[in-house]
């Protein structure tokens, strides 16, 4: 099962939960935004009965309400601490935790723009787990338990915004530059300390290809961290880190440029596949996407 968002009028502004097809050709409506947000993992156990849209005849958007938070955990694997700027830093014991903006979400096929200042975009492949239910002073059981689906992500970044100061914001939420997959239910995924196999290519060449169990700081741990001083709300989101392989760290360092294609894959979510084009193409909207992002069993 595929959850996408979508918009069945061009330019309108409400966004409805959508089954996509397993040919991705059509979507079956199940509920406004805001109604499946309310209790999701009971929206996703019964028969969808909302009507079915050619996906022709909408927009694909990103399932995620407008105030939602979206977390993301900093340098949570070792081997992506080792080749950058912290190698040289012990591990702290608590995860480093940024934030994007809903604004900066995008899907896949989505053309992402290379900033102004930016000479390219540096690609970070990941895993989102999206949160289902209140969480308040939780366990990381209970917090790993409200988990409801989970979706391939791709933290783009712009590596000269976020390098010019100790805060990463301005860097980790440049236009479009964080694509996201279809959710898929967190019972069809199972847990990420199975080790899921996550892979980045780069105009078809990998460069980025690790295990979700070599995570330093679990979903559930953190989460539960997090409930302690803030309360989480279904919808909210979490980005779980991105492993080695990324581009400014290389010799010389190689990052995103227009014409470039950009995949992430991951082991039973799928595919996010994205391509980069010039600053010109940044302020108007995201165009419509085509609906992949099949799931993929290795």
């Amino acid at each position: 099962m595929r959850i996408v968002g979508v918009r069945r009028q061009p330019g309108a502004s409400a966004v409805e939960v959508a089954a996509l097809a397993d040919e991705g050709e059509t979507v079956t409506v199940i509920a406004s935004l805001r109604d499946f947000w309310v209790d999701p993992a009971e929206q996703l156990s019964r028969p969808f009965t909302g009507p079915t849209v050619p996906t022709t005849e909408l927009q694909l958007v990103p399932p995620v309400l407008p105030d939602a938070r979206v977390l993301c955990i900093g340098l949570n694997y070792r081997d992506h601490v080792a080749e950058g700027s912290y190698h040289d830093q012990a591990l702290p014991p608590y995860p480093t935790l940024f934030a994007r903006w809903t604004q900066s979400l995008t899907v896949d096929g989505a053309e992402v723009p290379v900033p102004a200042n930016e000479p390219g975009l540096d690609w970070e492949g990941e895993v989102v787990a999206w949160i289902g239910a209140p969480l308040i002073d939780a366990s990381p059981e209970h917090a790993l338990a409200s988990v409801v689906g989970y979706s391939v992500f791709n933290d783009l970044t712009a590596r000269t915004a976020q390098k010019r100061t100790s805060q990463w914001t301005l860097g980790k939420n440049a236009d479009r530059s964080g694509p996201i997959g279809p959710l898929i239910p967190a019972a069809e995924v199972g847990d990420l300390r199975r080790g899921l196999r996550l892979q980045t290519r780069v105009n078809g060449e990998i460069v980025q290809d690790a295990r979700t169990d070599q995570m330093i700081y679990t979903v559930g741990e953190t989460l539960s961290q997090v409930s302690h001083t803030l309360s989480l709300r279904p919808g909210d989101l979490l980005a779980t880190g991105t492993p080695s392989g990324v581009g400014y760290a290389r010799t010389p360092p190689r990052l995103l440029r227009a014409g470039d294609t950009v995949e992430v894959e991951v082991e039973r979510l799928g595919v996010l596949r994205n391509s980069v084009v010039g600053n010109n193409h940044r302020f108007p909207p995201a165009p419509a996407a085509t609906a992949t992002g099949r799931p993929v069993t290795r």
